[in-house]
């Protein structure tokens, strides 16, 4: 018997191509009788079993009875078929026929309804990876629904830390404009610290503070009942499938939240739902919205604090990346508060230094004004050992400064220059030169550099005049000079 592939093959030659079955028989390598008999055929004949009979056939019958009474287990059925049945086959034909027969029970789901403004529901998704820099970071995503009218908010982030968690409530709720009476969570450590089966969860204080602000009560699913949030897990595979899929991700977070706010007012929120058989959006502006409770005039903190040790090098490490903080504060204890886009550095409620927050790895961030006085204390230190290096060329030194301050002249680079000089010259002829100067009020660098120079330079030690000539003696004739020009009146 040919297979599936090959009967395709010879009707698709026979009937579309009109070849002849030898020429099928030679195309496929099979006999011309076979390829007629095959493109007769309207479809593809099964194979028909040889059924052998088994050791378990004249057991089935029991079998069948006992899984209706009760659902036995595979084991169950096996052991009882040995005792009581002097069954001698195999456990694993037991354990097939079991699973082809016993009855498929699906659990049954209550459709629930919630009334306007009455529940949002919240859950994370994953949307790949994103590069970031030279990072590779991991890209989440946020979504709300309320359960009313679905209408539905993304935001992705590259976390899902307690700060991105409340951030994106935060902004959520200004997006639909009013907060939802109760708020439905997954049990994720930044919302619930513990929830065991049967019991109340425990709620993150921190959640509960932010939910308290907004005025709203949080949720936590029960345990390993995904379902009773079917509607943001419906939408998080819609993002997945609609939005991301064949979706070419920018490197840039802000791009990315720029698509996918455009996808919700374009396609997400305006679709028709297939429960509702309504747009979210337009059930939302009607029934949903004005049940909505006011947002808090002031928002609600969302950054998270943590104490962070400074380094001797001024720096707080954050998630590997180094911040720079005023050097008065080095080795010292700060408050950091985390948000998603920022830091904030207090030290007894003052804040001492603030950063954008980089989600790049192994990153130095310094601003210039932490270190610039520190700088100026090393530049003055410097150049107080440049003066006493100074001072100690001559006893003029000191006199020679103030006569360079006198003058409102750049007393710091004249005195670098006027040390430099004597690793050239020495300091004995620096010294003379400086004495010169002094008596010439000449106080420069460049005067002292002249003189230098001067008493450098090779002087030849003239020889002898030899006369041989008379009027080389100076016996010389000069006519007298005609004054009568001065008597012109």
């Amino acid at each position: 018997m040919i297979d599936y592939q090959t009967y395709c093959q010879i009707r698709l030659f026979h009937q579309e191509r009109g070849l002849s079955f030898s020429q099928i028989g030679s195309e496929l390598g099979i006999d011309p009788e076979t390829a007629a008999k095959y493109s007769a055929l309207t479809t593809y004949p099964r194979r028909r079993a040889n059924k052998r009979p088994s050791k378990l056939d004249p057991f089935k019958p029991a079998i069948t009875r006992w899984l209706e009474r009760h659902p036995y287990s595979a084991t169950q059925i096996y052991q009882r078929l040995c005792a009581d049945e002097n069954y001698t086959g195999g456990f694993s034909i037991v354990k097939a026929y079991v699973r082809a027969v016993r009855p498929v029970r699906h659990p049954a789901y209550l459709s629930l309804a919630f009334a306007p403004g009455e529940a949002a529901q919240v859950d994370w998704g994953c949307a790949g990876v994103i590069q970031i820099g030279t990072t590779r970071r991991r890209l989440s995503f946020f979504v709300m629904v309320l359960s009313h009218s679905r209408m539905a908010y993304v935001e992705f982030t590259c976390g899902e830390a307690t700060e991105h968690f409340l951030a994106c409530h935060q902004n959520a709720l200004e997006f639909f404009g009013g907060t939802p009476g109760v708020i439905l969570i997954d049990n994720l450590k930044t919302g619930v610290l513990s929830h065991r089966f049967g019991q109340q969860a425990v709620f993150n204080p921190r959640y509960l503070d932010f939910a308290a602000h907004y005025g709203f009560e949080p949720r936590a699913c029960t345990v390993r009942k995904a379902n009773e949030k079917g509607r943001v897990e419906n939408f998080v595979g819609y993002v997945k499938k609609n939005l991301l899929a064949g979706l070419d991700l920018p490197n840039s977070l802000s791009a990315i939240n720029t698509a996918g706010r455009h996808w919700l007012a374009t396609v997400a929120n305006i679709r028709p739902h297939k429960e509702t058989r309504q747009q979210p959006a337009e059930l939302f502006a009607t029934n949903e919205k004005p049940a909505l409770r006011p947002l808090p005039p002031v928002p609600g903190d969302i950054s998270v604090t943590r104490t962070v040790r400074v380094t001797n090098r001024c720096r707080v490490v954050l998630d590997t990346n180094r911040y720079s903080v005023p050097h008065l504060y080095a080795s010292q204890q700060l408050t950091l508060h985390a948000f998603p886009d920022r830091l904030c550095l207090y030290h007894a409620h003052n804040l001492v230094a603030t950063h954008p927050r980089s989600y790049e790895r192994h990153r130095d961030f310094e601003n210039p004004d932490h270190v610039k006085e520190l700088l100026e204390q090393r530049r003055r230190a410097k150049d107080a050992k440049w003066l006493l290096t100074f001072y100690a060329i001559s006893p003029h030194s000191e006199f020679y400064h103030q006569q360079l301050k006198t003058r409102h002249l750049n007393e710091r680079n004249h005195i670098n220059k006027i040390v430099a000089l004597t690793e050239i010259y020495g300091t004995e002829k620096v010294a003379l030169a400086m004495e010169d100067a002094i008596q010439s009020e000449a106080y420069s660098s460049q005067y002292i550099e002249n003189i230098l120079e001067q008493r450098a330079r090779h002087t030849p030690v003239p020889g002898p005049l030899h006369l041989i000539r008379r009027a080389d003696l100076l016996d010389l004739e000069l006519p007298t000079a005609d004054l009568s020009l001065y008597d012109t009146p």
